[in-house]
């Protein structure tokens, strides 16, 4: 993963960041953020397998649960050399390609979980709204196709950015703000002009985390509508039960995607270590909490999980 000034690419490489100010501290991060990896990673894992296994789950639901858990391990793992080797071995350096390889694969993963939440959010609207024709509107066909379309529309959208980076001049000193590679970290230090980087960025961010938590919100407005012509009240709180696990999945992705957001935009002076704290929750908590909010909200899950884990049945 290292680099060299002189690699045969002939990119400079970067110099990854810790958290700034607590270089001291850096140990106790790599035990909480070892924590974090092994609960997404573990918890993820097990969803999977339940799924698999359980018959009852097998429905377009828990297939995209399935797909949020696989792309939530893919989120863990994009990050973890980068980070292992900057708070646990303390090397620094990371080479060109593989920085825009991680940075790809970082904001791939982004996106795609935008587009599986949408999808998800499409699947509650159907189950609630037009319960009678949600076996024939989410067929085996159609969930494939909107798992493919939501993976596709991401690649085509991250794509084009490490193609856009090579074609700039790097020549300061090339220090990213984190122990891993993101664009708008990247985007700051070429020496060209990156009007179109940036004008690019925007386009991609209003055109995936705009528009589909715009459609989120209008699947919820619209099954929120739905569930007050229940005429009775426990049949309204038994519909929106089936709705908490994925508003839940919605808040800690979108939450601390608008706080890192917030904080580039307006606190720019403000600590660094704020932005880097800010940006570890925004990556590390959605894929450890999602595998913990669902086996707690999915009955199903929770007793098989409470089985593989105690041998027992609830």
């Amino acid at each position: 993963m290292g680099g060299n000034p002189d690699n045969s690419s002939g990119w400079p490489p970067f110099t990854l960041t810790g958290l700034p100010g607590l270089e001291n501290s850096q140990h106790w991060m790599f035990l909480l953020l070892g924590a974090f990896y092994a609960v997404s990673l573990v918890g993820n894992a097990l969803i999977l397998f339940i799924v698999k296994e359980e018959q009852s789950l097998h429905q377009p639901m828990y297939y995209f649960l399935s797909l949020l858990s696989v792309n939530d391990m893919g989120v863990s793992l994009s990050t973890l050399p980068t980070v292992l080797v900057t708070y646990c071995f303390y090397f620094r350096e990371i080479s060109f390609d593989s920085c825009m390889a991680q940075m790809f694969f970082i904001h791939l993963f982004s996106f795609v979980e935008s587009g599986i939440l949408l999808v998800m959010s499409f699947d509650r609207y159907v189950a609630i709204c037009n319960p009678l024709r949600y076996a024939t509107v989410l067929t085996d066909t159609r969930v494939v196709h909107l798992g493919m379309s939501v993976i596709i529309r991401s690649f085509c959208m991250v794509f084009p950015l490490p193609l856009l980076l090579r074609r700039l001049p790097f020549c300061k000193a090339n220090v990213l703000s984190h122990a891993y590679c993101l664009h708008p970290d990247l985007i700051r230090l070429p020496c060209g002009d990156t009007t179109v980087n940036n004008i690019f960025g925007l386009f991609i961010v209003i055109a995936t985390f705009g528009l589909d938590s715009a459609l989120i919100l209008l699947s919820y407005v619209l099954i929120l509508r739905s569930v007050l012509a229940i005429a009775s009240r426990e049949e309204r709180l038994k519909t929106l039960n089936t709705c908490v696990s994925h508003i839940c999945a919605v808040l800690i992705f979108y939450v601390p995607m608008v706080g890192v957001s917030m904080a580039a935009r307006y606190g720019r002076h403000g600590p660094r270590y704020i932005h880097t704290l800010l940006s570890l929750v925004y990556l590390f908590v959605p894929p450890m909490l999602n595998p913990i909010i669902y086996s707690i909200k999915t009955k199903e899950i929770r007793r098989r999980l409470h089985k593989i884990l105690l041998g027992t049945k609830i």
